[in-house]
């Protein structure tokens, strides 16, 4: 006997179709999720970043893309405003869900550039608040940059001052509450802004009723003031390299003037007074010095005929805040390092010293050659 026919109700049959889709999804989540933890397991040790790290470094790309929602949907809202979208100016200030999540899922912030900024930035902060701290000969002197600050010489005075403001600005970290800058190169803060623009405009133009052309118009202009508003000369690296230029210290200064700023826990002045010094780009410079493995630093020193005792300080003082570096290690090859005559250390750097895009270049094609 057959079996009689049963009505099956059409909503069912949608949501069996749903569940399908979720299945299907999840097993592709799956097989995703698989292949990363297995790309993680075989990860040399030196290549991954530490919880400290990787924490830190979450907690920055977060507090920038909000500050920059943040200042979008202000500045868009007010435009909305003013020309009669009220309804839209009240949707694009609802700020239930951000748009992180969106812009972590869309794998834009993967961008190599950006990574590498923000991994420097966080390593950098976290070696200069790692410094050992020294008591200084006189108790009664101020700090080097302090000192600078009240100087007759009106360049390094407001180099001195332009460097204390930076700091102050940056100092209000992620885990500080929101940030009032991004603090980040010009090109990069631009990439942000619209990447942030695009996502606010998915994300509330679902409410827009027709009027979508005068959201995308008004998240524009709310872009474009952003970015004309940003100033990069203001980031605490600019003002660092202002600084160390003003000074522009003599073969005899740099020696005392690297361990201070080293003692100061001023790591971006270190970097800067070093990337001065050397005429290479803050960039590098910070790249040479936060290399754990140190044999370009060595280098640049001995090319900077920075004698023993200025190596040994700061060498031990960065082993002291940085956990990769083997103190021992370095113990182990300071009279190696001191013995390269500084002719040859000069000669092996130089290539450092070419024109940032010039090595960009060069080492994409060789590259290319070696594969």
């Amino acid at each position: 006997m057959s079996e009689s026919t049963v009505d099956i109700n059409p909503g069912a049959i949608e949501g069996a179709s749903r569940l399908l889709a979720r299945a299907a999804a999840a097993e592709t989540r799956a097989h995703d999720g698989l292949a990363v933890a297995i790309d993680d397991f075989f990860l040399p040790e030196e290549a991954r970043l530490d919880e400290r790290t990787r924490v830190a470094l979450a907690l920055l790309l977060r507090a920038l893309i909000d500050t920059v929602e943040a200042e979008i949907r202000e500045h868009g809202a007010q435009l909305l405003s003013t020309r009669g979208e009220s309804q839209l100016a009240a949707a694009i200030l609802r700020t239930e869900v951000g748009v992180f999540e969106r812009l972590f899922r869309a794998g834009v912030l993967r961008d190599a550039a950006l990574m590498s900024e923000l991994m420097a930035r966080v390593r950098q902060d976290a070696i200069g608040a790692a410094l050992p701290m020294h008591a200084p000969d006189d108790p009664e002197r101020p700090s080097l940059v302090n000192r600078f600050v009240q100087h007759p010489d009106r360049a390094l005075a407001s180099g001195a001052m332009g460097l204390l403001v930076a700091e102050s600005r940056r100092r209000g970290g992620p885990d500080m509450g929101p940030l009032t800058h991004t603090d980040l190169p010009a090109e990069l803060h631009h990439r942000l802004v619209w990447w942030v623009a695009a996502a606010l405009r998915e994300r509330v133009g679902e409410a827009a009723d027709g009027a979508l052309q005068a959201l995308d118009r008004a998240l524009s202009d709310a872009a474009q003031r952003s970015l004309t508003a940003y100033d990069e000369g203001d980031r605490l690296e600019a003002a660092a390299m202002r600084f160390a230029a003003a000074i522009d210290a003599r073969p005899d200064e740099l020696p005392k003037l690297l361990v201070e700023a080293l003692s100061d826990r001023r790591i971006v002045l270190f970097i800067a007074l070093f990337a001065h010094a050397l005429g290479v780009g803050y960039p590098l410079a910070r790249d040479i010095v936060l290399d754990s493995v140190a044999d370009r630093l060595w280098l640049a020193l001995r090319a900077l005929d920075l004698g023993r005792e200025t190596v040994a300080q700061i060498g031990f003082a960065l082993c002291e805040a940085d956990p990769r570096r083997d103190v021992e290690r370095f113990a182990d090859r300071l009279d190696s390092i001191v013995a390269i005559p500084g002719d040859e250390a000069r000669e092996a750097i130089a290539p450092l010293r070419l024109d940032p895009d010039y090595r960009a270049a060069l080492l994409a094609l060789a590259g290319t050659r070696a594969a």
